[in-house]
């Protein structure tokens, strides 16, 4: 790839949760201007709707939505993951790139596959800045998944904060100031100074700390489970009725599985313990992320919490499997779990009531859980 009179190529990539922070200083990092079209809305979604086969998952229609924005933006590549597997993912590339030649449009394209380690990652990047500086690129991607780091902690400390606010807003507020910290960070010897100060920002939240609060791990498909539009932003719909969410699945979660070696790293994987804690409902893998929810349900009662949701998109083969086992876990865990299936014509209305009836009954249980226990500890 070269330049042409000086002019730094733009990168573009499709939006997940708040991952375009972290591809940002990737990309300056190799002097490439990375290109972030609009966070997705209903012009994206409809975009990607009305150019998508009816049948393809909701990630998918977003994805290609995202494109086109950012083509007609002024992007000159635009970036794609892509995954070997049984996973639809992996074929995904090659039908947007299909379509976006049939709309007419002559970005350049380039995937990133994920699970080639860390080498596909530096591949990845040389080949965007057509130059093998190992040294640059080790540094983009250093930056890059320290700040993935960085933002996954911000966002527990979110979680936490809005299930117990006063005032209904004031943690999401503040926690939009601290992501400006962590995205104006040029080096990773600044990320630790502007982390505590992002960290500071979302403690201005005034809280309730006597608050009966639920807590819930939300799992499913990782699109859907970190990227706020397409799940209808459901961790402010639980924080607002007093949840604390976690994430089983997250970019962070995600490195330490397919980019980061093993050698680095001293705790267990999520996938590890996915393939030990979905036994015996599950044996092997079967694409996309159905091994890791099955295990979350199991880790979910393990750690206590008062139940767990799972989140996938309509269509997902993976996900499917994963509910029809779901019942035989439940069975034997005795876990509330709620499943929601998302596509484009989720209404807004039942679903916020289904959040609500599902907390309404955990809150039930865990009171007569807590009466029970405060009744045996009578007898004693």
């Amino acid at each position: 790839m070269k330049k042409e009179n000086e002019k730094k190529i733009k990168v573009s990539f499709p939006h997940m949760g708040t991952i375009h922070i972290a591809w940002e200083a990737g990309l300056r990092k190799i002097g490439v201007e990375p290109y972030t079209p609009p966070y997705t809305n209903k012009k994206t979604l409809s975009y990607g709707t009305k150019n998508s086969p009816e049948a393809v998952c909701l990630p998918y229609k977003l994805i290609l939505g995202n494109f086109i924005e950012a083509i007609e933006g002024g992007a000159d590549y635009v970036a794609m993951i892509t995954s070997p597997g049984i996973c639809r993912l992996g074929e995904y590339g090659c039908n947007i790139q299909s379509t976006l030649k049939d709309l007419g449009y002559d970005a350049n394209y380039i995937e990133l596959s994920l699970y080639d380690g860390i080498r596909g990652l530096y591949n990845f990047l040389a080949k965007i800045s057509g130059k093998n500086d190992p040294i640059r690129i080790m540094r983009a991607i250093n930056i890059t998944i320290r700040k993935i780091f960085a933002i996954d902690d911000l966002d527990s400390a979110l979680s936490y904060y809005r299930a117990r606010e006063i005032n209904f807003g004031d943690a999401e507020k503040n926690y939009k100031k601290a992501l400006k910290y962590i995205a104006d960070v040029e080096s990773t010897l600044d990320l630790k100074s502007a982390y505590n100060k992002a960290l500071a920002e979302i403690e201005k939240t005034e809280i309730d700390k006597n608050k009966e609060v639920l807590y819930v791990d939300l799992t499913g498909e990782i699109f859907l489970v970190n990227d706020e539009f397409s799940n209808q932003y459901i961790e402010r719909e639980l924080g607002r009725m007093g949840v604390q969410t976690r994430r089983s699945l997250t970019v962070g979660s995600f490195l330490k599985d397919a980019i980061i070696p093993k050698a680095f790293q001293s705790k267990e994987t999520h996938l590890q313990r996915a393939e030990k804690m979905a036994k015996p409902y599950l044996n092997r893998d079967i694409g996309g992320d159905a091994l890791e929810c099955v295990s979350d349900v199991v880790f979910a009662k393990k750690k206590g919490k008062d139940g767990i949701i799972h989140i996938s998109p309509f269509t997902c083969m993976p996900e499917i499997m994963s509910q029809n086992i779901f019942p035989t876990i439940k069975e034997d865990h005795n876990i509330p779990l709620l499943t929601l299936i998302m596509d484009e014509q989720t209404g807004r209305a039942g679903y916020i009531t289904r959040l609500e009836a599902f907390v309404d009954l955990m809150r039930r249980k865990k009171r007569a859980e807590t009466m029970k226990g405060k009744e045996a500890e009578k007898v004693k």
